[in-house]
């Protein structure tokens, strides 16, 4: 008969046993809630960081464009564009060996880009890395999800300023990042 009791005493009550399960679970749910507030916020930080790199390939693509140039408009609205501009204001006109190029802002092309857009018009890429010429002059979205204001592009006592001011959603509140560059004209023609 003792080994009867000794073997009753030995276990844990059901009312432990739940109060151990709704312990876990209280943990388990800390633990999930956590990990689901971390995954949002490097999604957050993946869109801020992809965008970031938009606006720096956005900027390199110009500062190419006028490395390759011989001369630079100071009214770019004044200047024959490289083609139509569906009533986007023009930004920059460059003159290259080539062809000229031209960027201008504004209302976008079609429904599938974000907000305004900072387009260019002029000779493409070859895959050397240089302008071809005779090729057809493509207009081309450079980058999209500008805001009123979100391209600036100012010449003054040879230097050229390039501002991108973008917004857009991440994480269900509005999110603006800002890129900015200084470009050398020097040796450039001022048309």
């Amino acid at each position: 008969m003792k080994s009867i009791r000794a073997s009753k005493n030995a276990g844990f009550s059901l009312v432990e046993l739940l109060l151990a399960l709704a312990l876990g679970m209280g943990l388990f749910g800390v633990i999930l809630q956590a990990l689901l507030a971390e995954g949002r916020n490097s999604g957050q930080l993946v869109r801020l960081l992809r965008e970031r790199a938009f606006q720096r390939r956005s900027l390199d693509l110009v500062a190419s464009d006028l490395r390759q140039a011989k001369g630079i408009s100071a009214w770019p609205e004044l200047a024959e564009p490289a083609c139509s501009l569906a009533g986007r204001a023009p930004v920059l006109h460059l003159e290259t060996a080539v062809g000229p190029i031209s960027y201008s802002f504004g209302r976008a092309p079609s429904a599938i880009w974000r907000g305004q857009v900072l387009m260019r018009c002029g000779p493409p890429y070859g895959l050397d890395g240089l302008l071809s010429a005779g090729e057809s002059t493509p207009n081309r979205v450079v980058i999209d999800g500008l805001m009123a204001t979100g391209a600036e592009v100012s010449p003054s006592e040879g230097v050229l300023r390039l501002e991108l001011q973008q917004q857009f959603a991440s994480g269900g509140r509005e999110q603006t990042i800002r890129s900015q560059r200084l470009l050398d004209l020097t040796g450039l023609e001022l048309l």
